[in-house]
């Protein structure tokens, strides 16, 4: 085929091995992709795998989807249905689980539906509740449960053992009565599974194989037998997600493992040599990564004054770079906070710069949204006590019973009446027969518990269309009838996010891209500006990892193929965050850059608090400078008032002040 003929020879060697086990070592640019699906085609239409009998496994939908999408782009005779899996190790091990294996020997049926990390955390604090245990640092519980499942002695304060498998055993139990499985319970179960029953493909493809943690290793290792071969593609310079479980060893591991045959593709064919030679110097020194471009631009680094006066400079040079035929979505801005995309996006907005920006919501940003899909959840399994006390007990939506109602109405269902309750426990016999998912909205009279009288039912019905439209879709493509559609968007949605939530990059879309250096993964642009090289942001105050940290700068400054250019700040506005150049600049050999010093007598801050209190009080925006913002999965968004050594404390609105050992925290820094 005439994707072979476009293969270098470290590339080509790649596609034709058939080692039992081949770990490709694929440097940042260097067409990994691009080897992947040859290697893909090269089993099915060389040798005569088919594709059910192929295991290509990625960490996100997104790349699951890419890859599937480019397969059949190139041969249209291919359908995607064929590839049955194909897909993130979650939604493998699910289809796993609902179509292979003997799932109730675990004691739930194949109508099981996934909990949430949120839902999972409520369920343990319940049975906290109810068997009044003592559990110490309940503030990172979800963390101690999986540390305490891997067999994690906990040190610090603890002088005495607590209940803590005591809990981890009634959660297990407990998601076993909801008929529900967790994300780390699709992996183990679909692991232990495998391990009694066979159930093995010819040939298992892992992509971006760095991301791998120790419970999907043991997946792979279950699912192989001595007829299967692997192949694993990925880059050790990009192990950047740590505290995901990704460990920088797991290519020694696998090779000593599999006693693999290890081959790698060095050349990097996007960025020009003195961009790739300068963020080589945040490698070990082991790397053969090697450029084929011409040695291009030199690296500019340009201090600032602030965030305001960089962004006023950014909208100048992206109007600089229009005008000589560069297109908007040809730009990208890296920054390693969230937050920092703020001051950009009020200034792009007022000076016309369309934009996009990458961020992650969760169903818990949008109410209404979170009560509609509780609702679904309920309907489509009724052991799901979690999502039915969720619905009948909302204080903003539905019938706003108190607990004790909700208790007496699920636990007797008699005396009180409860028309959505009526509606939940009837729905599967309803929805026989049934295929619009308008008449399940008329089914439970969904617009008379929205509050149709308040100013946000436009907005709120507004979002409920869009996601019936989303799952009227889902639906319509994965041809099946409504109630099972419902099933399979619930635990979609608990996998992969509800589309309308995620606020993701478009790369087509003609609009400049600002993102975090984590999400820039897998990107690449003409121009990328990385703001903020401040010490306290590059590297971050708060890293535990010096080595890591050093290669998410090397992953972003490899997004860019012509122009680099990197800013740090002389007022940073962030009390955590020291004014003056980072010294990972000093890495980059002088022969390489090019500095240039932005004259500070220019700015206007005259204009500079003009252009803030358009947007907010000028007190308060100066308040937020000079405070932590962090984001914690129970208890949302807070200031950090007090830091120590070994603890930290966070005062949390409607929570108050609370205090965490850092050992335990498990904050993002917004």
């Amino acid at each position: 085929m005439d994707i072979f003929d476009q293969l270098n020879e470290e590339q080509l060697a790649a596609v034709t091995d058939e080692s039992n086990a081949c770990i490709v070592n694929a440097n940042v640019g260097s067409g990994k992709t691009t080897v992947l699906i040859s290697k893909i085609f090269y089993l099915h239409h060389e040798k005569g795998v088919s594709f059910q009998d192929m295991f290509v496994l990625t960490f996100t939908n997104k790349a699951a989807d890419e890859i599937k999408a480019r397969i059949t782009l190139l041969d249209k005779t291919i359908t995607e249905n064929e590839m049955l899996y194909f897909g993130t190790f979650h939604s493998v091990a699910l289809k796993l689980l609902k179509d292979v294996l003997p799932v109730e020997s675990l004691g739930v049926t194949k109508d099981f539906t996934i909990v949430s990390p949120d839902e999972e955390l409520e369920m343990a604090k319940t049975i906290i509740t109810q068997h009044r245990l003592t559990i110490k640092y309940e503030s990172q519980l979800l963390k101690r449960i999986e540390n305490a499942k891997r067999g994690k002695i906990l040190h610090g304060n603890m002088k005495k053992p607590d209940a803590i498998n005591t809990l981890i055993d009634l959660l297990s139990q407990e998601k076993i009565r909801q008929n529900k499985m967790s994300f780390d319970d699709l992996i183990q179960h679909t692991t232990a599974l495998l391990q009694q029953y066979t159930f093995s493909p010819a040939w298992i493809i892992i992509d971006e194989f760095q991301d791998s943690n120790s419970d999907q290793l043991q997946l792979i290792k279950a699912v192989s037998d001595d007829h299967t071969k692997l192949f694993v593609v990925g880059d050790p310079n990009q192990v950047i997600y740590s505290w995901r479980g990704s460990r920088k060893d797991i290519f020694e591991t696998f090779q000593e493992d599999y006693h693999a045959r290890v081959l790698s593709l060095p050349q990097n064919y996007r960025s020009c040599t003195n961009i790739l030679n300068s963020a080589k110097c945040f490698l070990e020194t082991t790397s053969d990564l090697i450029g084929v471009r011409e040695p291009g631009n030199k690296i500019i680094i340009k201090n600032h004054y602030n965030p305001f006066q960089e962004a006023q400079y950014l909208t100048e040079r992206i109007t600089e770079n229009l005008q000589s035929g560069m297109q908007y979505n040809d730009i990208a801005i890296l920054y390693r906070l969230q937050k920092q995309s703020e001051i950009l996006e009020n200034v792009f907005t007022k000076c016309g710069i369309p934009y996009e920006v990458s961020k992650h919501k969760t169903l818990r940003d949008i109410p209404v949204l979170n009560w509609v899909m509780n609702l679904l959840a309920a309907a489509v399994n009724s052991d799901d006590t979690n999502a039915l006390m969720s619905v009948l007990c909302n204080s903003k939506y539905g019938e706003h019973l108190d607990q004790f109602q909700a208790n007496v109405i699920v636990n007797t269902q008699a005396p009180e009446k409860s028309f959505l309750f009526d509606k939940i426990a009837d729905f599967k016999n309803w929805c026989q027969n049934k295929s619009c998912l308008t008449q399940v909205y008329e089914y439970f009279r969904i617009n008379e518990y929205i509050n149709p009288t308040s100013s946000a039912f436009p907005e709120d019905q507004k979002y409920i269309d869009d996601l019936f439209g989303k799952i009227d879709e889902y639906i319509r493509f994965q041809n099946v009838d409504l109630f099972t559609g419902l099933q399979q968007f619930i635990n979609s949605a608990a996998l992969f996010g509800v589309d309308i939530l995620k606020d993701d990059i478009h790369l087509e879309n003609n609009t400049v891209k600002l993102m975090t250096l984590h999400s820039s993964k897998g990107m690449e642009f003409k121009q990328v500006y990385i703001i903020g090289v401040n010490p306290g942001l590059i590297p971050l105050h708060t890293t535990m990892d010096e080595e890591e940290e050093r290669r998410l700068f090397f992953v972003g400054m490899t997004r860019a193929k012509d122009h680099l250019e990197l800013s740090y700040y002389t007022s940073p506005d962030d009390m955590r965050v020291s004014p003056g150049k980072s010294y990972y600049l000093s890495f980059i050999p002088p022969m390489y850059i090019e500095e240039e010093q932005v004259d500070c007598a220019d700015t206007d801050l005259q204009l500079y608090r003009h252009e803030v209190a358009e947007t907010r009080h000028t007190d308060q925006l100066q308040a937020e400078q000079k405070q932590r913002m962090v984001r914690h999965q129970k208890y949302g968004t807070g200031t950090v008032t007090q830091e120590t050594e070994d603890s930290i404390t966070v005062c949390f609105e409607g929570y108050g002040e609370k205090e965490f050992l850092k050992m335990f925290s498990e904050f993002e820094d917004v």
